[in-house]
């Protein structure tokens, strides 16, 4: 639970990078959550079977990273986090999906380690970019851009609202299990017996410190909807933004470059 802890609280680190002060950082949020919306839709059109035409879009958070002045280890380290969900979804492929679609010398490739790779790759470029939008603008700006984009105030708020409890489950959870290491000496106490009472004070906690919250932003003028920020008009640099990769992005999902490019070299060289 401590790990988790810690997982969990790293991710105020993104935000913390939400103060940038690059030309991505000061663009419309709208502009940077609407080129994303359009990188996740193009990626997860893809067939199960496409792996090569995924490649290029990595193109998109590295140069997000690289211009926004991102830590790169920190966000792959993160990315990194949603793979064991991942393989356990699609390990089942391999032995489900034996058609043999290409041969490396001897050693034919099924369709299943081909989809299994796919979906990898696909939940890696998605996850990056998701990280790379939240560091780039912080998730408040984010749910006010979706609302800006046509998205109901009540599922922004919901949204908000879950992001911030992950904190205090969290901090709770923290205080729970270092409580719990105090408190089991030679061992005694850390049996799997112990999780059900611990769990249930956890919720308790989390419950109790959740309304104390609510309580505290109804003193301050909470009602029940998003704050309103500043308002801005979006600026030409902001379409050029959105113009720009959403061009790139489609074009790169209409055409498979990596195929066009050995066909190019293929048909040079013969």
């Amino acid at each position: 639970m401590a790990s988790v802890h810690g997982a969990l609280l790293d991710l105020k680190r993104l935000d913390r990078l939400a103060g940038g002060d690059t030309v991505l950082h000061r663009l419309d949020p709208r502009a940077k959550v609407l080129a994303t919306l359009i990188f996740i839709l193009c990626v997860v059109s893809f067939g199960r079977y496409e792996l090569s035409a995924l490649v290029p879009f990595l193109i998109y958070p590295a140069v997000l990273i690289a211009v926004g002045r991102l830590p790169a280890g920190y966000l792959a380290s993160r990315v990194l986090l949603v793979f064991p969900f991942v393989v356990a979804v699609g390990i089942f492929n391999p032995f489900l999906d034996r058609e043999v679609l290409f041969r490396l010398g001897d050693i034919g490739v099924t369709g299943g380690w081909i989809s299994f790779a796919s979906i990898m790759l696909r939940t890696a470029l998605t996850v990056a970019a998701a990280l790379t939008l939240t560091a780039l603008t912080g998730f408040v700006p984010i749910c006010r851009a979706l609302v800006g984009l046509g998205m109901p105030k009540v599922f922004a708020m919901q949204l908000l609202f879950l992001y911030r409890y992950l904190f205090v489950l969290a901090d709770e959870g923290g205080r729970a299990a270092r409580a719990r290491e105090m408190r089991s000496f030679g061992g005694k106490g850390r049996g799997l017996a112990s999780y059900a009472p611990l769990l249930g004070h956890l919720l308790l906690r989390t419950w109790q410190r959740a309304e104390r919250t609510h309580m505290a932003m109804l003193a301050r003028g909470y009602n029940g909807m998003l704050p309103a920020a500043e308002s801005r008009r979006p600026g030409l640099s902001d379409f050029l933004f959105v113009l720009f990769w959403g061009g790139l992005l489609v074009t790169l999902r209409l055409c498979n470059l990596p195929r066009l490019l050995g066909a190019l070299v293929t048909g040079t060289l013969s």
